[in-house]
């Protein structure tokens, strides 16, 4: 799909299902989005530019990712998407910036782009370009980054609250299998937040090499410093979440072995106690006709006191070392 924003009366207006023929010239950002070759052409038509493939865009390696090429600024992101989903994902995303245009390719829907289009339809200056645009979705990007490791860590809080503190509910393995796979999948989204902010950061380095050569001006060169910094910050802070996941999902499998040790501990213990009783029994089970306790007349009371303090001495014993 190809969308087309134009300048219009203080406003950046959408226009959508247009006509490949007859792009509009005046339009300062170019959206793409699973874009058919003709679609494709078009674009390479008005701009000048090549469009990369999808291919191109999964590339790792920063050579492929950051490029110039045509006097234009080929810069490749990892975003994220479906965050608010059960099943988040990360999805690249390429920017071409030219001298006043920006056109953004990508095959999936990250929420910046739906806030930035938003933002812009009510409101922008007269003279936006594609430089402006560009900056106001790299901040979207920072700023979603931001909510999701937010969300992330509020969420391993209530995990690690759950661990630390007693509940009800404590000791039950399906309790247990819930928390552990709470924490894989906050591992999970807070790595992927991480690799997003990494690709971020490079790609906002490599656009600010330009504030040497005039062509950002001082307001645009401070956010650019500004962003950095968020990046930074927001990497150490991804970096401070993943340990700390690590550490709870520690917690919560050594708990789980207390639990079983206590577990195996109690069948080991029943078993030492009920020991000496057995052997009592096994002994008066006999039934040899020369076992002199088998005439007595209260020598079946004294073998049920007999197993049973045999059973108590043992249990107190435990109790008295601490064992149990």
């Amino acid at each position: 799909m190809l969308t087309a924003y134009v300048p219009t009366d203080g406003t950046l207006k959408r226009i959508d299902n247009l006509s490949l023929d007859a792009l509009p010239p005046e339009a300062v950002w170019i959206d793409l989005k699973t874009p058919s070759p003709g679609e494709d052409k078009a674009v390479e038509k008005l701009v000048g530019i090549e469009i990369p493939t999808r291919e191109d865009m999964q590339e790792i390696e920063i050579s492929s990712r950051l490029y110039i090429e045509n006097a234009a600024r080929y810069m490749t992101a990892t975003l994220m998407c479906a965050t608010d989903s059960g099943s988040p994902r990360t999805t690249p995303v390429t920017f071409i910036l030219t001298d006043h245009r920006l056109v953004t390719v990508r095959y999936d829907e990250p929420k910046p782009f739906l806030l930035v289009a938003g933002k812009l339809a009510r409101n922008c200056a007269a003279s936006i370009t594609g430089d402006h645009v560009l900056i106001d979705l790299l901040d979207a990007v920072i700023d979603r980054d931001a909510d999701i490791l937010e969300r992330a860590g509020a969420d391993v809080d209530s995990v690690s609250n759950q661990i630390f503190e007693p509940s009800a509910e404590r000791g039950h393995a399906r309790s247990y299998s819930q928390i552990l796979l709470i924490i894989g999948k906050k591992g999970d989204l807070v790595s992927k937040v991480r690799e997003s902010l990494v690709s971020v950061g490079r790609l906002i380095s490599f656009v600010a090499v330009e504030t040497d050569n005039g062509r950002w001006s001082k307001e645009q060169k401070a956010v650019f410093k500004t962003m950095q910094r968020d990046v930074q910050s927001l990497t150490d802070h991804a970096s401070y979440l993943n340990n700390k996941i690590q550490f709870v999902l520690d917690a919560m499998l050594g708990v789980v072995n207390l639990e079983q040790n206590n577990i195996i501990k109690l069948f080991s213990v029943m078993a030492v106690v009920l020991m000496p009783p057995t052997l009592i029994a096994s002994i008066y089970g006999m039934n040899f006709k020369l076992m002199p306790e088998l005439e007595w007349s209260h020598g079946y009371p004294f073998a049920l006191c007999a197993m049973v303090l045999a059973a108590v001495l043992p249990y107190v014993f435990f109790k008295w070392k601490k064992w149990l």
